[in-house]
């Protein structure tokens, strides 16, 4: 029985790949390539002459039992036409159908334009969410980010150049103008990541047209922290003077609860404590 490797490969740079994923591709019996031309020119790169079959969204029903009688036979490797197998391609129907038939599935890291975009960003990476390539339609597509306008995490998506603007719109009407980065050509020669507002880079791709696929990292939503009311503002504010705890420590500390301005609670404390106002929190 054989193993079905999902292997990582470059996004732009073909040094990005792995001495794993070059051994892997040397060594298993079939590489099913989402884009057997752009895989050739990383083989040939590497002197790789492992056989290709291609394996791509319209030829799933025909190519995924094949790949499985080959699984009988040996290993097959399964690349993407870029990054890692299974995000927004096809490869996730195969790597189904392989476990299903009870075949092992093996990945081989790589690179990733989502997470190479997050990481870039300077936007949170603790938490997000991939939404794929955004939808065609424009009502499926503000649909989507509706769904999302609510969520605290990081939105990470795919969008093609002629439809960035539209999506740019989309995401101004929906979600706000939130900070963002807009990140194309990643790893290539031409590689450019833009930060700012959504508005901002809506108005940077009016002027510039857009060219190269899209990676878009847009934060999420900004939190709402419920104001207190002054009265028990003015309650836990005495509870903390009274403990001991020096008014600007108290300021701080009951702000990010509240919601009510530091300088406004600092001089509270001042006041409970019949002390003139100071400036210097």
């Amino acid at each position: 029985m054989g193993t079905l490797y999902v292997v990582g490969t470059p996004i732009g740079n073909l040094e990005d790949i792995t001495l794993r994923a070059l051994r892997v591709l040397r060594e298993c019996a079939i590489i099913a390539a989402e884009d057997t031309r752009r895989t050739r020119i990383l083989l040939e790169h590497y002197g790789i002459h492992t056989p290709m079959i291609s394996y791509f969204e319209h030829n799933e029903p025909v190519r995924i039992p094949q790949i499985l009688e080959a699984l009988t036979r040996g290993d097959v490797a399964l690349v993407s036409e870029a990054g890692m197998p299974g995000l927004s391609d096809p490869g996730f129907a195969l790597i189904r159908a392989a476990l299903d038939r009870g075949f092992p599935v093996v990945p081989v890291p790589g690179p990733s334009a989502p997470v190479t975009a997050l990481v870039a960003s300077g936007l949170p990476a603790d938490r997000f969410v991939f939404l794929g390539f955004l939808p065609r339609k424009p009502g499926e597509r503000r649909r989507l980010l509706a769904g999302v306008a609510t969520l605290p995490w990081t939105l990470v998506a795919f969008e093609a150049p002629h439809r960035l603007r539209e999506s740019l719109r989309d995401i101004l009407e929906v979600l706000g103008d939130r900070p963002m980065a807009a990140a194309r050509e990643l790893t290539k020669l031409h590689e450019e990541i833009r930060r700012g507002t959504v508005r901002e880079i809506l108005e940077h791709f009016t002027r510039v047209e857009p060219r190269g696929e899209f990676t878009l990292v847009i934060a999420g939503a900004p939190e709402e922290v419920p104001q207190w009311e002054e009265e028990e503002v003015r309650s836990r504010l005495q509870e903390l003077l009274a403990a001991g705890m020096p008014p600007a420590q108290a300021a701080r500390e009951l702000a990010r609860a509240s919601g009510w301005p530091r300088p406004v609670i600092y001089r509270m404390a001042l006041d409970l404590r019949g002390e003139s106002h100071r400036s210097d929190l």
